[in-house]
């Protein structure tokens, strides 16, 4: 199944929703990632299936960032994968709160 790239997002597009259990995540990444999709896996469940997100144009306040957003995440730890088997980093999602990491160099 093929799923459609999504174009800049616009103002109040992205909607979280937040408790006690469950946060999101925000990566902030350079704009040569534009549209690429990065994926993230829970680190204590490697088994467990990995998801992803397209990064895309962002416009804010203070102008255009690029990230990719990570919705209703269970509170633990998380792994960012660089590609199928690099591990870019590893982030703490806590419930209630969206976190924000920065790709690495």
């Amino acid at each position: 199944m093929t799923e459609a790239a999504l174009g800049p997002s616009s103002s109040g597009s992205v909607m979280l929703e937040l408790g006690p259990e469950v946060g999101a995540l925000i990566l902030h990444t350079p704009p040569e990632l534009d549209r690429a999709e990065i994926e993230i896996s829970a680190r204590r469940r490697r088994a467990w299936p990995r998801t992803h997100s397209q990064v895309r144009q962002r416009y804010t306040a203070n102008g255009v960032q690029y990230a990719a957003v990570y919705p209703n995440l269970p509170a633990g730890e998380y792994i960012i994968w660089r590609d199928a088997t690099t591990c870019a980093a590893v982030v703490t999602v806590v419930g209630g709160q969206v976190t924000t990491q920065r790709w690495p160099d």
